[in-house]
């Protein structure tokens, strides 16, 4: 089952066709899912889990986290992104909010299939991955 709640921000227009699509790419991705928890915040709400569940201080598009104890069990976890940040990055990177956002949120569930992106050649395979997924239709 995959949830959705807006925290202190509006829920997109286009949210909708959203949900179907990151359902096919979660369902893809994981053999077995039992709670994905999407939630779409501001930025300094994010800041705030940011800085009192990791010490980090600063702004960040998404904070994942993974419920499971094991890759190996069934997906739970919670996603948290901002809203405002995925908008700033539509921006910057020149792409449309909704392309954006759908990159921001299979770049989460990559992340708990145990891909990572610290070094060059990890980040490569992440936008990859981001952009195959990303045209799923």
């Amino acid at each position: 089952m995959i949830e959705y709640s807006f925290h202190n921000v509006s829920k997109p227009l286009f949210f909708e066709a959203t949900e179907a699509w990151v359902e096919k790419v979660a369902n893809q991705l994981f053999t077995s899912i039992d709670g994905v928890g999407f939630v779409f915040c501001s930025d300094e709400d994010l800041l705030h889990i940011n800085q009192k569940r990791l010490s980090h201080d600063y702004y960040t598009d998404i904070i994942t986290f993974d419920l499971r104890d094991q890759l190996s069990d069934p997906l739970v976890c919670d996603i948290y992104i901002s809203l405002d940040r995925v908008k700033e990055n539509a921006l910057s990177f020149n792409c449309t909010f909704a392309e954006e956002l759908k990159r921001v949120m299979v770049h989460g569930l990559l992340h708990l299939t145990g891909m990572n992106d610290s070094t060059e050649e990890e980040k490569q395979a992440m936008r990859l991955a981001e952009n195959k997924y990303i045209n799923l239709k």
